[in-house]
């Protein structure tokens, strides 16, 4: 409000000669009800048929009248609009920049555009429109209630209560209205986006059992925007009958009081008057206020809110970040007895050796108005660690191995692999640092050997035969002729294109192994065979897992739930996730029924 009394502040000519034009339509809404009442009264009824005329011909002067009020009411118009405009603009761009500069790669202001074309261009056609409205209702009104007055009072005392009601009805439902249709969008909002993460996470659903979870949160969604619409329709009709009460009951209620207000004097002529002001200034200027308001009053407070609002959020974020505000994943507790001796020395040696993997304060967003998939995200991860990541389809999982792989860029904060940052590298330099293995994995028209050893050329055939039959990968390799048969990726099965991959992998001198649910392909014991070899692996291993018993098999394991990311041993994350401690028990109590 204050920037808005600024705005206007500052444009006190324009806003001046605005209303220099809009009294001479007070004086156009005046003149045509009045001219109505004296041709009746002092021409037509007093036998005075010229008279009559007359007065009618003042009305269609003063109709006539109206388009050079509009032609200078838009002339003056844009004085006002079009430096909104701009300002909205600048805003837009300097905002961008600031972000971009501050941000970096990944800090770019993707919805900048749509502020600069369409967003703008709403908020101004939205702006002028309601300053057309409110200008015209006002002195439309005026003019209109001071002829009510000219004629006699008394139509003023029949007229007035219905339409003030009807207004003040209506002003009532502004704010609640509009309350219900943000929560209504929201609602909506949500019930899609738990749908679409429902669609693409089945398989996950069905593996970790946490089905009937979601068809509740379902079920929940769908309560909340009924109960959402349901009240956005109960305003909808609160401003319907305002309307109706404002736009009717003038008309009844001077219909009805014909009598009483003949019994005071008030003439055949005034009531036509009456009429006239009613059916052509009044009602028609509050039928279009109303719209307005609920149409294009709705839009723009929208529309200023994705624009301005993002000063607001960023002035909120660099207070969150002063004060320290950040989401931390717990340090890691005592190595867990399973574990190999490369990782207990891993963990003993954690805060003394350079980390395999470092994020500080990592947060990601795909878009600027968009809840954070990652939001301040601390973890290490120590060289010779197996982590598993569990959670949620869409929660982050995949978004956090492309940040740890590079070929994703934090909105903000800092990714490394072995000391190194990570964002913005060399693709050859990332290929040294790590290899990614995606849940569709990539073969290509060749031989085995050469898919084997594609990110190792140098590995001779007994290196390669050793991991295949560490990999139970022999009978496949026979099946297409050994080593020197040849591959051809549409005749193989997923899950015969992902041991090819994780064998490429394992083949690797990457110290950093990043597996995107790499083994949903595969059955569980083959998942098993092939994490464990993985583990055994000099390196480091992250994986994304697709059942629970790949936590288990890990040092420890991240859980992502969206709102605290907790990190420790199964035992630990037992006691301190609910999630985790949920996922579990679904895992324990069904495995016949996972993949």
């Amino acid at each position: 409000m204050p920037s808005a009394r600024r705005f206007l502040a500052h444009r006190k000519g324009v806003l001046v000669r605005l209303a220099l034009w809009s009294l001479a339509e007070s004086g156009q809404a005046f003149l045509v009800g009045y001219a109505v009442a004296r041709s009746v009264d002092e021409g037509f009824l007093a036998n005075d048929p010229g008279r009559g005329l007359l007065w009618l011909g003042a009305a269609l002067v003063g109709v006539l009248f109206g388009a050079p009020v509009v032609r200078g009411v838009f002339a003056q118009l844009a004085g006002v609009t079009e430096p909104l405009r701009d300002g909205l603009v600048r805003r837009a761009v300097d905002r961008s920049m600031d972000r971009a500069a501050r941000g970096g790669p990944g800090g770019t202001d993707r919805a900048a555009v749509s502020r600069l074309t369409n967003q703008v261009e709403i908020a101004r056609d939205s702006f002028a429109g309601l300053v057309l409205t409110l200008r015209s209702f006002v002195f439309t009104a005026v003019g209109a209630l001071l002829g009510l007055l000219s004629l006699h009072p008394a139509l003023l005392v029949v007229v007035l209560p219905p339409l003030a009601a009807g207004l003040a009805l209506f002003l009532v439902t502004l704010r609640p209205m509009a309350a219900a249709q943000r929560r209504a969008l929201a609602a909506d909002e949500a019930l899609g986006d738990h749908a679409a993460h429902a669609r693409v996470a089945l398989r996950d659903l069905t593996a970790c059992g946490t089905g009937p979870g979601a068809e509740r949160r379902g079920a929940d969604l769908v309560a909340e925007a009924a109960a959402a619409a349901r009240t956005l329709a109960g305003w909808a009709a609160v401003r319907t009958a305002s309307l109706g009460v404002a736009g009717h009951l003038p008309v009844l209620a001077l219909l009805l009081a014909v009598e009483w207000l003949r019994g005071r004097g008030v003439s055949a002529g005034a009531l036509l008057g009456a009429f006239t002001y009613l059916v052509q200034s009044l009602l028609p200027a509050l039928h279009t206020l109303m719209t307005a308001l609920g149409a294009a009053g709705s839009r723009l407070l929208v529309v200023l809110d994705r624009i301005l609002g993002q000063e607001q959020e960023q002035e909120q974020e660099q207070e969150q970040e002063q004060a320290g505000t950040r989401e931390q994943v717990r340090e890691p507790g005592p190595a867990p007895s399973s574990a190999s001796p490369p990782a207990a020395a891993a963990f003993a040696a954690h805060t003394a050796v350079v980390p395999a993997v470092d994020l500080r304060a990592v947060t990601l967003s795909y878009g600027v108005r968009a809840e954070p998939v990652l939001d301040a995200l601390d973890l290490r991860v120590a060289p010779g660690e197996h982590l598993a990541v569990v959670g949620p389809s869409g929660i982050g999982k995949s978004t956090l191995t492309r940040l740890v792989a590079g070929t994703l860029a934090p909105s903000r904060g800092e990714v490394c692999v072995a000391g190194r940052v990570v964002t913005g590298r060399p693709a050859a330099e990332l290929a040294a640092l790590r290899v990614l293995v995606p849940q569709e994995a990539y073969v290509f028209s060749g031989t085995v050997g050469d898919n084997l050893a594609y990110l190792r050329t140098d590995a001779s055939r007994s290196e390669l035969d050793t991991a295949v039959e560490a990999f139970g990968l022999r009978p496949l390799v026979d099946r297409l002729g050994g080593l020197d048969g040849t591959v051809r990726p549409a005749e193989l099965s997923p899950g015969e294109r992902q041991l090819l991959a994780l064998v490429r992998a394992h083949l690797s001198p990457a110290p950093l192994l990043l597996l995107d649910e790499a083994t949903c392909h595969l059955d569980p014991a083959a998942e098993a065979r092939a994490e464990e070899n993985l583990a055994r692996r000099p390196g480091t291993l992250l994986v994304v897992a697709h059942r629970l018993s790949s936590a288990v098999r890990a040092d420890r394991t991240l859980v992502l739930d969206g709102v605290r990311a907790e990190c420790g041993t199964h035992e630990e994350l037992l006691s301190r996730s609910p999630l985790y401690r949920e996922l579990t028990g679904h895992w324990r109590t069904g495995p016949s029924r996972r993949p």
